[in-house]
């Protein structure tokens, strides 16, 4: 899997605005109304990401969840993780 060109990650953060990127990671912190609600989003994220098989890394706090993505065989951002990404920002529509 080829790892993302600087045109390419620019184009999802362009389209995707309440991602970041650090070197080879894309994150995202989303908030919810409470810890049930939070909960409800990490399965749906976690069965996308069996269906994938490409898990990212998950931390919960209370109502907030932050979701970061990379893929670690390569060592690099891939069309992988904007994928997941953007499978998961459909999950708030």
């Amino acid at each position: 899997m080829a790892r993302l060109d600087d045109d390419e990650r620019q184009k999802f953060l362009t389209d995707h605005r309440d991602w970041s990127l650090d070197e080879e990671t894309i994150s995202r912190t989303f908030k919810f109304g409470d810890f049930n609600e939070a909960m409800g989003f990490v399965t749906r994220v976690a069965i996308a990401s069996e269906v994938a098989d490409h898990h990212p890394d998950i931390d919960i706090r209370w109502n907030k969840v932050t979701i970061a993505l990379s893929t670690h065989s390569e060592n690099a951002l891939t069309s992988r993780d904007t994928s997941l990404a953007s499978q998961i920002d459909g999950f708030l529509e």
